[in-house]
């Protein structure tokens, strides 16, 4: 993981240079706002044409945005293309690196918390994106992976909406969220909210999501879950075999021992199901 402004910059050249642009869209471009008391930096791709367009803010997982040697991670960047063919704006805040740090998939006591920092990096894209001219402000809507995707969830409690953040998100999704925390908050959702898991996932738990799920039934806006059966943590990444990783901070089964890797019919079904309901 690259660190600083200088080093920012170059994530977006070594993003072009090893295929991180994305066909028909003016980007990836740099972009830095305020976050509380940082300075975020983030990712912006954009659709060609004055727009305005409907916008994505999307979270990335325990890793952060970028690969060691520097390039947007390719299962970013594939789901960058398929967003902006879409029609969506997509801006990748890094929470990690804003802040002088790099993955923290091995750490357990994660000085930034999904529930904290990152639902705070959540809401000032939102205010970032709601004050750009090709953006329409009331189609704003979050989209996360992993721990990214438990910032979503956290993001859209009830519990989290002030009277000055309005227009509202418009919708969420969160891919392999952790919800056993969420769950035990009794959480429910203000906005329409997708989640998607691989009922084989061995770094968070389908069946917390699930009971989360059903506990909220009754008293949330509408969501919806898809467990993938077969399907183990990063099923929707592009080309990665599953593969058995070992030193991770959180795992289902609490030894840092977890299966990750692509799942073909769990990743084709999710490159079409999210678009479908980030457009509504």
């Amino acid at each position: 993981m690259l660190h600083g402004p200088a080093s920012f910059a170059s994530v977006v050249a070594l993003a072009f240079l090893l295929g991180g642009g994305v066909a028909g869209a003016a980007g990836p471009e740099p972009v830095e706002f305020r976050a509380g008391d940082i300075t975020l930096k983030a990712l912006i791709y954009r659709p060609e044409g004055t727009g305005p367009f409907p916008a994505v803010i999307a979270m990335h997982d325990c890793s952060g945005l970028t690969t060691t040697s520097g390039a947007v991670e390719s299962k970013y960047r594939e789901w960058a293309q398929v967003l902006v063919r879409n029609g969506f704006i997509v801006l990748f805040p890094e929470s990690y690196s804003s802040r002088g740090l790099g993955s923290q998939c091995a750490v357990r006591n994660r000085p930034i918390r999904p529930d904290r920092e990152r639902v705070a990096d959540a809401y000032a894209s939102r205010r970032w994106l709601g004050q750009q001219p090709d953006v329409k402000a009331d189609h704003i809507s979050l989209l996360g992976w992993a721990t990214g995707g438990s910032s979503v969830l956290w993001a859209i409690r009830p519990q989290r909406k002030k009277t000055d953040d309005k227009p509202d998100f418009r919708s969420a999704v969160a891919l392999y969220p952790g919800c056993r925390r969420l769950d035990s908050t009794a959480w429910s959702a203000r906005v329409p909210t997708l989640i998607l898991i691989g009922a084989d996932d061995d770094v968070t738990s389908p069946q917390d999501c699930e009971h989360m799920v059903a506990g909220a039934r009754g008293r949330s806006a509408r969501i919806s879950i898809m467990v993938y059966a077969g399907a183990f943590h990063d099923f929707d990444h592009p080309n990665r075999p599953v593969q058995v990783r070992t030193g991770y901070a959180v795992s289902a089964d609490g030894t840092g021992r977890v299966h990750t890797g692509t799942n073909a019919a769990a990743r084709a079904d999710s490159l079409k199901r999210v678009p479908q309901w980030l457009a509504r």
